[in-house]
């Protein structure tokens, strides 16, 4: 059976009606908040015995509902719609029967983008999408506008319509948020890139691009990557699309030489020198030309624009320089969680100076085939660690020399053994976290204070 979202209109009038919210996380306590004062019933649900937003929600409003633990087929019977949690799979038992009696299924984007009386910008990808979303951010305000981000980025959406309305909302979202999104009518949606990620959840590519495709219906303008054809192809016939490309690339924004140094570019019209923003790799710059294209759709000053960028270090754990030692650079990218990420950071860091690669965790269901063309010629050595690090190693281990690591400050020690001067050592793991860590936060950490302790810093 395949479920299908809610149609326009359908969660626009709350009075009278039975609602669920399954998932109690962050978005499940915004998505309560924002219902209990709305509907006649509301009852919240999870899996979990004791889910981390439980006593909040309860807290809310003693007329609430909570129930925790294992959930049949038919716990949902009777309720008219039901407001999903992006961490909730759409095929669990309790959801298919619920559908099957006639509840309508809502996710939390839906429910902000109709009650949102503020333009809403969005960004999705599989990755570089939280760097595109910050930095716009930072430009919109350097211009002196007001933001209030959220989605996938920190704040759940709903969230933000506790404070005063801004002059831009700006979302950050991922497939799991998009899934039961209809039309949302955004003033500018921006798809970065597509590669193969979460398919233990989508089941398939088609059904993960599909899932992000739900970003550009009805938005005013589109913001699209040439380079990358599945991406191309979601560009609807006769849509106003600004396109944002590579090097020599005939896409409306790409890099450029100019006096055989680098520069972002518009057509002809030179926007900063690469040399003049801190971002390292080129796959930041492609996330800022971006960002470019995205505040020129909103006519950004040039000014703010590029002050923003000559400002702004990157985010942590994404891509970020964390040590230097006898001509050996370290970089934490414990944020590039899958194929695509990892591939990007690969070709921005390593191209050029080669080194040694961590990789390794939950795979999520992806071919770590794909991760060979990043591979060549760029790393000679992968030191694996975590569930999937078998599978990885049968994937690329004809390509690179591979070590397998009981845990990153074993991986980190080998590296250290591995890497030569002049080369770099890239965390970038292809992977999810959660076998070994709380979160590719934790991850990150780890890795730093290992790299510090193997430096003697």
């Amino acid at each position: 059976m395949s479920i299908q979202p809610a149609q326009a209109g359908s969660a626009a009038h709350f009075e009278g009606q039975r609602w669920a919210v399954f998932g109690l996380g962050a978005t499940g306590l915004s998505l309560a908040r924002y219902l209990a004062p709305r509907v006649a019933q509301l009852l919240c649900v999870d899996t979990r015995a004791e889910p981390p937003a439980r006593a909040a929600v309860q807290a809310l409003s003693p007329a609430i509902e909570c129930r925790c633990g294992t959930l049949s087929a038919t716990s949902l019977a009777g309720y008219s719609h039901i407001a999903v949690s992006p961490g909730v799979p759409l095929d669990h038992p309790a959801l298919r029967g619920a559908v099957t009696a006639g509840s309508v299924l809502v996710g939390d984007v839906e429910l902000f983008r109709r009650a949102a009386t503020a333009p809403v910008l969005g960004v999705t990808g599989s990755n570089g999408k939280s760097t595109v979303t910050t930095l716009v951010w930072q430009m919109l305000e350097a211009a002196g506008w007001t933001v209030q981000a959220g989605g996938n980025l920190g704040t759940p959406a709903l969230a933000l319509l506790a404070g005063a309305t801004p002059d831009y909302y700006l979302l950050e979202l991922s497939s799991f948020q998009l899934e039961l999104a209809t039309a949302l009518g955004l003033e500018v949606a921006c798809v970065l890139n597509l590669s193969a990620d979460h398919l233990d959840r989508h089941g398939s590519f088609a059904a993960y691009r599909d899932a992000k495709a739900r970003i550009l219906r009805g938005a005013k303008h589109l913001v699209l990557n040439a380079d990358d054809p599945a991406v191309a192809a979601l560009a609807p016939p006769g849509a106003a699309v600004s396109w944002v490309g590579s090097q020599g690339h005939t896409a409306e924004y790409h890099v450029a030489l100019r006096a055989g140094e680098r520069w972002l570019q518009r057509g002809s019209q030179p926007l900063i020198a690469c040399s003049g923003f801190q971002l390292a790799g080129r796959h930041n710059e492609f996330n800022a030309l971006a960002a470019f294209a995205i505040t020129d759709c909103l006519d950004v000053p040039r000014a703010a624009q590029c002050a923003a960028l000559a400002a702004f270090a990157g985010l942590e754990h994404r891509a970020r320089r964390i040590a230097s030692r006898a001509g050996v650079d370290w970089y934490d990218d414990s944020k590039g969680t899958n194929i695509g990420a990892a591939s990007a950071a690969i070709e921005g860091l390593l191209s050029g100076r080669g080194g040694v690669l961590i990789a390794g965790g939950q795979g999520k269901g992806a071919d770590f085939r794909e991760l060979r063309p990043a591979l060549t010629g760029r790393v000679h050595t992968a030191i694996l660690l975590g569930e999937d690090a078998p599978l990885l190693a049968a994937a690329i281990g004809d390509l690179v020399a591979v070590q397998l690591a009981d845990d990153l400050p074993a991986a980190v020690r080998l590296a250290a053994a591995a890497v030569r001067p002049g080369e770099a050592v890239l965390l970038s793991p292809a992977c999810a976290s959660l076998d070994m860590f709380d979160n590719y936060q934790h991850r990150g950490r780890v890795f730093a204070a290992a790299v510090h302790e193997v430096l003697g810093a």
